[in-house]
């Protein structure tokens, strides 16, 4: 029987190995993974976790017992060094040597660094993992001064943990915005005001020069004092392995429509793949998201065990911060103008992305029935008229019923 091998038991990789027996695969599991825990949820990491409103157990993708019931090998705690694709086996560093008949990757991406005096410092923190997190969470409370290097998503989420905690906040942004690389302007300019009005100190155009006891040193001299120091500039692609073993790497493991690599016996999903996104004509993408990691954990597991492949999704995201529920779907692939509809002061709107007349990407705050119609006009490739998609007294749902 096939045996199936998945390195990295994160949210890709454990929904993998539950869709395998799902899916009726019959053959031997294991699924290995670098942490302790077995796979958990990271989203509620820089949200419930650090606010102390969620426990592991809460935190877990499935109870630990569901593994031995569904007889998935689950081993934490170990780190695959070497992949040997002519003989499918896997060496692990305590020497170990697992074979394989199908390999699944799903190692996830590691946070960027930078390179400045001081980035080595080791009370320097991140937020990938669980232990991180608990650090964090350790290092916040009234009469602590939290400084959050990078204004995206992850660090403007710990920075509005850390006011809820008591503690004081400001990040750091290099880009003349936060968000400057994933969201709108419009999307920007409302986060910043926002935190500010929770009492974030919000620095853009600030230059990070080095990392020095007590806090952050900017271009223009100035030391931002702060207790703990919280790094989120991006992420990379865990694709050393992959690289090291020949497979086509560019932005990630490049992979096709059903997770699979240029091995035939190996596939990749989850953050650390470069896939395309048949919903924007099949361009190629690295996304990073849960969405996007269940939607390839389905292709893989469904390419393994010859089922029918899933049909293609819409990516999207999601964010919260404090009471504000931001969702996004669709990428911004092409577009050349903005739609908003709603009030953005009072914190209820949407910015709709179009290419030509058809919605490519919506950005929707607290605007569920936007959101849910725009990622269905997407799917559909629907032509919209940009008059009535701002006019509110048009209900989403007749915009999206609209011929075209």
């Amino acid at each position: 029987m096939t045996k199936v091998l998945i390195i990295g038991a994160g949210h890709a990789g454990g929904t993998a190995a539950a869709l395998l027996r799902q899916y009726g695969h019959e053959g031997p599991i294991v699924l290995a993974g670098e942490e302790p825990a077995a796979p958990y949820q990271r989203p509620p990491l820089s949200k419930a976790w650090l606010k102390g409103e969620a426990d592991l157990e809460a935190l877990l993708l499935r109870p630990e017992a569901f593994y031995g019931e569904h007889d998935i090998d689950l081993r934490t705690g170990v780190t695959a060094t070497a992949i040997h694709p002519s003989a499918r086996t896997v060496t692990f560093a305590d020497g170990t040597v697992e074979p394989y008949d199908a390999l699944i990757l799903a190692t996830g991406s590691t946070a960027r660094k930078l390179t400045v005096p001081g980035a080595d410092r080791p009370d320097l923190m991140e937020l990938r993992t669980l232990t991180d997190a608990e650090r964090l969470k350790g290092a916040l409370g009234p009469g602590k001064r939290l400084a959050v290097v990078g204004g995206g998503y992850v660090g403007l989420e710990a920075a509005a943990s850390a006011r809820a905690l008591g503690a004081e906040a400001v990040v750091i942004e290099r880009m003349d915005r936060v968000l400057a690389r994933v969201a709108s302007e419009t999307l920007s300019a409302f986060f910043t005001a926002h935190h500010r009005a929770h009492g974030v100190e919000v620095l853009t155009a600030a230059e990070v020069v080095a990392f020095e006891e007590g806090g952050v040193r900017l271009g223009d001299g100035r030391l931002i004092q702060a207790d703990a120091v919280l790094v989120g500039v991006g992420a990379l692609a865990s694709d050393g392995l992959a690289r090291a073993a020949g497979l086509v790497c560019d932005n990630g493991v490049v992979v096709d429509e059903t997770a699979r690599t240029s091995d035939p016996a190996i596939w990749a999903i989850g953050d650390m793949t470069f896939r395309p996104v048949p919903a924007h004509g099949g361009r190629r993408h690295r996304l990073e998201s849960v969405p996007n990691a269940l939607e390839q954990a389905k292709q893989a597991a469904a390419a393994i065990t010859g089922r029918a492949p899933p049909p293609p999704e819409v990516p999207w995201f999601w964010s919260d911060q404090y009471e504000i529920k931001l969702q996004i779907a669709g990428l911004p692939d092409g577009a050349d103008r903005q739609v908003v509809r709603g009030d953005v002061d009072g914190g209820t709107f949407a910015v709709f992305h179009l290419a030509g007349d058809r919605i490519v990407c919506v950005e929707a705050v607290n605007a569920p029935a936007e959101f849910m119609a725009g990622r269905l006009m997407i799917s559909r490739g629907s032509l919209v008229d940009a008059a009535r998609l701002a006019d509110r007294a048009v209900s989403m749902k007749e915009v999206a019923a609209a011929p075209g």
